[in-house]
């Protein structure tokens, strides 16, 4: 049996990529999406094309009922999980923090923060050895470890000052919630780690209404240029895998140097 991987957001980006690099790598996968159910299914019928089984879970991560009943389904469905990506997450319009309103701090920090606290909580209660003897999952074979990869953003060292402050407060909120997760979990066989991407080709600059962000910036990364969906997928996998078994509570910048 492959090893059984979710990836919140998976529909799209950084979370489709690294559903389909995750497959190609020997994982079955679970794409998570809120409203895109179509994409999802674009996204797990590569799952499959790879030989691995797919599910599409649509949930919202901002609702902690929703976590609950996705991963209910998973367990149902998919069997023992063995990895979490927390990859959900949004922003917003460009705004000055004295511009912005408490409905947009929020979403922010619901989606962002929260959402990555309800699904890890439920990854811990499946995968953590503590749980061993007796456990819920213990017949089905759970509790035997596992590795969770939160995705940060290199906001959370930059600030974002007059765009996206409250943004890089959610992603400094993660870097924080990883380090704290990963020593409290660490002698039950679980890894918790961050990627923190820097100006990355995805559709969430779109959805904050700059989709030529990344390419107006890309002169002030080192390398000169902006990255890929792909290469922040290939840093997430390395850290799911058995290469990256004494790394835990680590915060991986891929930013082009930025």
């Amino acid at each position: 049996m492959n090893p059984l991987l979710l990836v919140t957001g998976g529909s799209r980006g950084i979370g489709a990529a690294t559903a389909r690099l995750a497959a190609a790598r020997g994982w079955d996968v679970a794409v998570n999406c809120t409203r895109d159910a179509a994409a999802a299914e674009v996204v797990a019928a590569d799952v499959r094309v790879c030989g691995r089984r797919a599910w599409v879970l649509q949930a919202d991560v901002a609702d902690d009922a929703q976590v609950q009943a996705m991963f209910a389904r998973l367990d149902r469905e998919a069997g023992v999980l063995s990895g979490l990506v927390n990859n959900a997450g949004v922003v917003d319009v460009a705004a000055r923090v004295d511009e912005m309103t408490a409905a947009r701090w929020q979403r922010m920090f619901a989606i962002n923060v929260f959402g990555s606290f309800s699904c890890s909580r439920e990854a811990v209660k499946r995968m953590s050895t503590r749980y061993r003897e007796g456990g819920a999952w213990a017949a089905a074979g759970g509790h035997r470890g596992g590795v969770i990869v939160n995705l940060s953003s290199a906001a959370a060292r930059l600030g974002s000052p007059g765009q996206y402050v409250d943004y890089a407060a959610a992603k400094g909120a993660i870097d924080v919630f990883t380090l704290g997760l990963a020593k409290e979990v660490a002698a039950e066989g679980i890894r918790v780690n961050a990627v923190r991407p820097g100006l990355i080709e995805t559709e969430i600059h779109a959805s904050g209404g700059q989709p030529d962000r990344a390419k107006q910036l890309a002169h002030q990364v080192p390398m000169q240029r902006t990255g890929s969906a792909e290469e922040v997928a290939a840093a997430i996998v390395w850290l799911l895998s058995d290469e990256a078994s004494y790394t835990t509570g680590a915060l991986l910048d891929v930013t082009g140097g930025r």
